[in-house]
């Protein structure tokens, strides 16, 4: 191919990068100058004495080269300078000490060049764009983006957006309900936005008490227009949330405004995250009071704070305490968590005399295994033989040959 061709294969490029790419015409030209200034230095040893003219509607770009014209004999850098017999070759009326001025074809550089030029344009118009991808998703860390679920796999799930842009769902920020196939369109929040090996990477999350953040907001128009504040989120993806919210108007319930008419705001929001159960709790910044709620659906008989230790003893019927405590200790961890708070739940057993209280088995029974059956509820001796080898088993986590020492124990007690 000639090197005429390659040039002009060149110059056609200029509006192919114009229709294909997303970069403004401003930008556009500056890249182009860029790079064919670097051109220039290499050839010529220096860029600084060229003007660069470009035309990106029609497609055109101008090169001229300024010297100063010098008598003939007195030329001390080429590079810079022309003596005056050459420079009236091309204008009889140029006069020493005049700037000459001379356009380069492109059609002077040589094919290696052209392809070099080539190569560098679309290497920075590719960066552009790519830190144009990272500063526009950058700006929406926190929201919530929609997209296709372009490839499942098993670690991860790749996500487009309406412009084939590419974002991560990690299989660690999906719900563990969440299941995707091709196609399938997914809602999440940007949890961050990074350059790896200068390219940008968009992470969504599932699972963040932002993605529920947004999803209220988006539902209830008091908390989008500052009327209601949401306090804290907790989540067990999949599993259970709690919330508190407050409200600046005194005339404004902000436990039924995110609920809605007969849960109208809410159930759109428990389908999106595969049926997880959602407390609503209106805070307070009475502790005791906010304990008892977060606690919820459970109902409380007293309860104890100690400040000091961030600590708090929460004291129920017994018919309560799996309440409390709920499924796996989903429900008190959540409580405790939102409150910040370690709660303890006991059994309010008065009524019950016969009984033993755990913390006089400390003999024969390790002390951080009573602090793990109090935990779960079990204050007392009857109250963890009330329940079950294999629910002890799951709530504690415990070795099965710990739980049958403990329960053999217990059981001599009343023997």
């Amino acid at each position: 191919m000639k090197t005429q061709e390659k040039t002009q294969d060149l110059i056609d490029s200029f509006s192919e990068f114009k229709e294909l790419k997303n970069i403004d015409r401003e930008r556009l030209m500056r890249i182009l100058e860029e790079v064919f200034r670097a051109a220039l230095a290499k050839r010529y040893g220096t860029d600084d004495n060229f003007n660069i003219i470009v035309n990106i509607d029609k497609g055109d770009l101008e090169i001229f080269r300024n010297r100063v014209i010098v008598e003939d004999g007195n030329v001390q850098d080429p590079k810079r300078e022309i003596e005056y017999s050459e420079a009236i070759k091309v204008e009889p009326d140029f006069e020493v000490g005049e700037e000459f001025s001379e356009p380069i074809s492109l059609s002077e550089f040589g094919r290696r060049e052209i392809l070099t030029i080539r190569q560098n344009l679309n290497s920075k118009v590719q960066d552009y764009e790519k830190s144009l991808v990272f500063q526009k998703y950058k700006e929406k860390v926190g929201e919530i983006v929609v997209g296709e679920v372009y490839q499942p796999w098993s670690k991860e799930i790749i996500v487009q957006d309406e412009e084939k842009i590419e974002m991560s769902l990690p299989k660690t920020e999906q719900i563990p309900t969440d299941h995707y196939r091709k196609g399938d369109v997914v809602r999440a929040v940007v949890q961050k936005v990074e350059m790896r090996n200068n390219n940008p990477v968009i992470v969504l999350s599932r699972t963040a008490p932002q993605f529920l953040e947004q999803l209220l907001a988006a539902e209830v128009s008091e908390i989008h227009d500052g009327t209601i504040t949401i306090r804290n989120i907790v989540r067990v993806p999949g599993e259970r949330a709690k919330i508190a919210v407050e409200s600046y108007d005194d005339r404004i319930d902000p436990v039924g405004s995110c609920v809605g008419v007969k849960g109208s705001r809410i159930h759109g929001i428990v389908r999106e995250l595969n049926n997880e159960n959602i407390d609503i709790i209106n805070y307070t910044p009475r502790v005791d009071v906010m304990i008892q709620r977060a606690l919820s659906p459970a109902k409380t008989t007293s309860v104890k704070v100690f400040e000091e230790e961030k600590r708090a003893e929460v004291y129920m019927e017994p018919d309560q305490v799996s309440l409390a405590i709920g499924k796996g200790g989903c429900n008190i961890k959540l409580a405790s968590k939102l409150v910040g708070y370690n709660i303890e739940v006991y059994r309010d057993v008065d009524e019950d005399f016969d009984d033993v209280d755990l913390r006089e088995f400390d003999d024969e029974i390790d002390q951080w295994i009573i602090d793990v059956l109090i935990g779960i509820g079990c204050d007392t001796a009857k109250s963890v033989l009330n329940i079950s080898k294999e629910d002890l088993l799951k709530r504690t986590d415990l070795e099965e040959e710990t739980v049958d020492h403990i329960i053999e124990v217990l059981q001599s007690e009343f023997e």
